[in-house]
């Protein structure tokens, strides 16, 4: 990851690590079940969570595995996972500050690497991919998740820009299609795919980057100043003036190497 990336990961997440910690919808979900399930299929014995955010994939594969290791760029998050990950009695799990692009494994160490919903933060998507596949054994499984890119040209550079209004370390989202070749790329084949809604409540969601007043005011004047054609796709709940809620979609994949 460039430096000047990393550095707009740890100002934002540094500061907004016990607001992931305690947020639902990364807690649990359909979306981490489903990652869960997939995982299970290949009884791992050694997973690596990959931008582990508050810890709860980690978690969730701390019971399929015997060991996990739960990877992040941010140290404040790390130790924020590392409390709640210890403190939910899961006693297999290590920790460790480093990049996805630049994993500091041997190659073909782990039976599975997960990462859920990150990538949209990586600088070289293509070589985090690739790092993936490089420590994972073979016939291993990556369970990659993250927020679906929108084919349409307006709605995906309108949706780009409300991300970054919210988090300036907001990359972009990938299409189903990037995904697919970026994965073909580094020698991994998917062999499932699901896509999933999820609904994004407007004030816990720019509350969890702890937005300044001035700054949230002007995305939701971005927002209501939007026509209502581009951010259709998104079903923004609206009243008056006050913005409620929106939906995006998440892409889900698993991806056997070799």
């Amino acid at each position: 990851m460039t430096e000047p990336q990393a550095a707009k990961v740890r100002a934002q997440f540094g500061a907004a690590a016990e607001a992931y910690v305690t947020c639902a919808g990364f807690a649990a979900g359909d979306d981490l079940a489903q990652l869960v399930a997939w995982g299970r299929t290949a009884e791992p014995d050694r997973v690596l969570d990959v931008a582990t955010g508050g810890g709860h994939t980690a978690l969730a594969f701390s019971s399929l595995a015997r060991s996990v290791t739960a990877l992040d760029l941010t140290e404040p998050m790390l130790g924020a996972a590392a409390r709640h990950v210890r403190g939910s009695g899961a006693a297999n799990v290590d920790f460790l500050a480093a990049e996805a692009e630049r994993l500091p494994f041997r190659a073909g160490v782990f039976d599975v690497v997960t990462c859920r919903i990150a990538p949209h933060h990586f600088a070289d998507v293509p070589a985090a991919v690739g790092q993936a596949a490089r420590v994972l054994r073979p016939r291993g499984l990556l369970l990659l998740e993250d927020i679906l890119g929108h084919d349409d040209p307006a709605a995906a550079s309108f949706i780009t820009e409300v991300e970054r209004q919210r988090d300036p370390s907001h990359v972009r989202a990938y299409r189903g299609s990037e995904w697919t070749a970026y994965l073909a790329a580094a020698g991994l084949t998917v062999t499932d795919r699901a896509t999933m809604r999820r609904v994004r409540v407007w004030d816990q969601w720019t509350g969890m980057m702890r937005m300044a007043p001035a700054d949230k005011s002007r995305l939701e004047r971005f927002v209501l100043d939007t026509a209502p054609a581009v951010r259709a796709p998104f079903d923004f709940k609206i009243s008056g003036d006050r913005i409620e809620s929106f939906s995006d979609g998440l892409i889900l994949l698993r991806a056997r190497k070799g």
